[in-house]
């Protein structure tokens, strides 16, 4: 009669060690790949600049988030270190039409930009505008 008592136990101690055993190389792994944040100054001024630079860095390998402060114009991304470089995030910038601190915007995704956020445009040299 004990031991039918104690075999729910015995099996309960063996679960819980089992599942202890499958977490802990999932934590080990997480602590291995490492994350980064990068800032770039782009040439965003507005909403739409915004969701257009955030969409397409999140289609980017190993970015994690990507968030443009538009009264500043500096985009901050979080990645992971072993997926991709600030170099490549800031060709990838550059790629959607945007400059990406000394990189200037690729002559052919910036043509496809609404006028309002071309560089030319009088909402970039008048604030009030956009």
């Amino acid at each position: 009669m004990k031991f039918l008592l104690a075999l729910p136990l015995l099996a309960l101690l063996g679960f819980a060690t089992t599942t202890q055993a499958q977490t802990a190389p999932a934590t080990a792994q997480a602590a291995t790949t490492g994350t980064a944040t990068a800032q770039f100054k782009t040439s965003a001024v507005c909403d739409m600049c915004k969701a257009r630079i955030e969409k397409s860095l999140a289609y980017e390998k190993g970015v994690q988030s990507a968030v443009l402060d538009v009264p500043t114009k500096v985009l901050t991304v979080t990645y992971k270190a072993d997926k991709t470089t600030p170099a490549a995030l800031r060709t990838a910038v550059q790629k959607s039409g945007y400059d990406a601190d000394e990189l200037t915007a690729d002559t052919r995704a910036y043509n496809r930009l609404p006028d309002c956020c071309k560089k030319t445009s009088n909402a970039h040299t008048d604030a009030a505008g956009h």
